[in-house]
């Protein structure tokens, strides 16, 4: 990365970590093979890879067939969703709040056109989910509730295990997609009280195209790929070995650090708020407490989301409008527009997510050009072009 930029994009991506880089090359020489090989290479190759499930069912506080590989978060939410609906072997109802991730958002669509029923579960003008709201939303009949740990765009953070205990006295099991959380949030699955959890290694310094699929002893699962049988007979596909073994290395170190990181990482994104709110005029915090601690999504009266990306990309800061994931898309962001309506935020807005290599300096840097960019963003076109 060019050194005179500066990264606050880490809810999209983050870096591979040289530590996670240093032991998937490690793993290369057992790795390069196939797990499910009964020969001697393969052999190692699987002990690498049931060395990794161990190392993530420890870290997680599970069992070892209680952890599923896949190809990354959006596979693991979509496996999870119409996984359990399709296991049901009956139409049910699937539930999940209006602010999930496409990926969520996107396999209850697929699970109508199947002849099961969804609903969208409100969220306030915070972004929070209301228990009571969530509990009248488990008609008889539902099967499962899908709440993400932290929204990726706000970064609002659910209460899942008094969710999941909700969900449980109503004979409903709970899915979270946590998949922003391994950095900021504690992950124990028996604290949590989650049947079903989504990972997706590349948010915490880990590789791209590998994720984690956390499936409760006893939650009914079906394949949603036909294959070899691979995973315990719920993911077909040869596994990625280097990358899980990276994906593992990445969460050992998220854990180790998470207590730190968060106390640091909030301090700088506390930082970086309130001098936004003291520099420039008429910008909305969108998002209450709690949050993820490298998180801010603000809104700016008069100027929209995609404006304010661009200006400041080109001045060498590299933020989001919202999820990667719909990047482009005319459409306003979901998540906004459920919040209060959408009605305040007409415009969009930007989000800035902090990571474990962002320094104060780096926030500081940001807060000098901010007023400038915004500045000139709210002049009348005419006068924009007028400075050129």
């Amino acid at each position: 990365m060019n050194s005179d930029r500066i990264y606050l994009d880490y809810a999209a991506t983050t870096p591979l970590r040289a530590e996670v880089a240093e032991a998937m090359r490690a793993s290369l020489p057992d790795s390069n093979y196939n797990p499910s090989s009964l020969h001697a290479e393969g052999r190692r190759a699987r002990a690498s890879l049931d060395n990794a499930r161990s190392q993530i069912a420890s870290l997680l506080g599970a069992s070892r067939n209680e952890v599923v590989f896949t190809g990354g978060g959006t596979e693991s939410d979509n496996l999870a969703i119409m996984g359990a609906a399709r296991a049901s072997g009956r139409p049910a109802r699937i539930v999940a709040t209006a602010i999930e991730h496409h990926a969520v958002l996107g396999a209850l669509e697929v699970l109508e056109d199947d002849g099961f029923e969804t609903a969208l579960i409100p969220v306030d003008a915070r972004g929070h989910v209301d228990r009571g709201a969530f509990e009248a939303a488990l008609t008889p009949g539902t099967l499962l509730a899908s709440v993400a740990y932290a929204n990726n765009e706000i970064g609002t953070v659910a209460p899942i295990a008094a969710l999941a205990a909700v969900a449980h006295a109503r004979g409903v099991f709970l899915h979270t997609d946590a998949v922003q959380a391994p950095s900021w949030l504690p992950l124990d699955v028996g604290a949590l009280g989650a049947d079903l959890l989504s990972l997706s290694g590349h948010k915490f310094g880990g590789p791209k195209g590998v994720g984690v699929l956390y499936v409760r002893s006893g939650t009914p699962l079906a394949p949603i790929t036909g294959g070899g049988g691979q995973e315990f007979g719920r993911r077909s596909g040869t596994q990625n070995v280097a990358g899980i073994v990276g994906l593992a290395r990445a969460l050992e170190l998220a854990v180790a650090e998470r207590e730190a990181a968060a106390s640091r990482i909030g301090a700088l994104r506390d930082r970086l708020q309130a001098g936004m709110l003291e520099a420039v005029p008429d910008v909305t915090i969108n998002g209450g407490e709690p949050r993820l601690p490298n998180l801010l999504h603000v809104t700016l009266a008069g100027v929209s989301g995609d404006e304010l990306l661009i200006g400041l990309d080109l001045a060498g800061v590299a933020v989001s409008a919202g999820s990667a994931c719909t990047s482009g898309s005319p459409e306003p962001s979901h998540v906004l527009a459920a919040l209060a309506g959408g009605r305040a935020h007409a415009g969009g807005g930007i989000r800035l997510s902090l990571g474990i290599s962002t320094t104060s300096t780096e926030v500081d840097r940001v807060l000098a050009l901010l007023p400038g960019v915004v500045a000139r963003l709210r002049r009348p076109a005419g006068a924009r072009r007028g400075d050129a």
